[in-house]
């Protein structure tokens, strides 16, 4: 048994879905899953088993940040035999062409974070997703007529930033949104040779001012955790 996750053997499945809200993983549950088990219970980061078009799946919260999610995440995989895991979560755009409710898929993810620089002292990694979940997903919206942007994105430690005008330079070299948690996952999937992909939502823009209401949020989600639970 884990320190974060209380679940017995057997009861995660292989693929897991990753929001960070994890109220958003009992909504994923509970619209999208059948037969879905709460196994996890333990400072309200909820887990759930379930099954999706006679797939097993399971959907955790990891909370905010790459800090939080490597918890989680490397209990999945090392306690629980965990082999892929999408993140499903929203993300701030850093560009014109990048609008509310867009879907973005992170084929790499840049960060602000420092979680790799005690590993590869005076390197970079690049935190990459695997591209064989990234084929399926993308196959998937294509499939059922669900438009996409994918590249690199940020994973950001900073909600609020001291300096609005940061985003620019990251905007500049084509870092299509940022978000907080995708770099941590790619890293943490790459030292465990399994699987990751972030697949997120745009739910404001840094360029123009606008966002998502919360209730607008839900019904936009959905297609993107559609993607995700495809891409299985």
């Amino acid at each position: 048994m884990s320190t974060h996750i209380q679940a017995n053997k057997g009861e995660i499945a292989e693929s897991v879905l990753l929001p960070g809200d994890p109220l958003r993983a009992k909504w994923i549950a509970e619209t999208f899953l059948e037969d879905a088990v709460c196994y996890n219970k333990v400072r309200g980061m909820l887990g759930f088993t379930g099954t999706y078009k006679g797939k097993r799946v399971s959907v955790q919260g990891t909370g905010m940040g790459i800090p939080s999610t490597l918890i989680y995440c490397h209990e999945l995989i090392t306690n629980y035999g965990v082999k892929n895991l999408i993140r499903v979560g929203s993300a701030g755009s850093y560009q014109k062409n990048v609008n509310l409710r867009d879907i973005v898929i992170a084929m790499s993810a840049s960060s602000t974070s420092g979680i790799n620089n005690s590993r590869f002292v005076n390197s970079d990694f690049a935190p990459t997703a695997n591209f064989e979940l990234f084929m399926k997903a993308a196959l998937y919206a294509k499939e059922n007529s669900i438009p996409i942007k994918a590249g690199n994105i940020l994973s950001s430690d900073e909600f609020y930033e001291d300096d609005p005008e940061a985003f620019k330079k990251w905007a500049e070299f084509g870092v299509l949104c940022v978000e907080m948690e995708a770099a941590g996952l790619y890293t943490i999937a790459a030292k465990h040779n399994v699987n990751a992909l972030a697949i997120l939502t745009i739910s404001d823009s840094l360029v123009t001012g606008e966002h998502l209401s919360s209730g607008d949020r839900e019904k936009s989600f959905k297609d993107m955790v559609a993607i995700a639970l495809g891409s299985f």
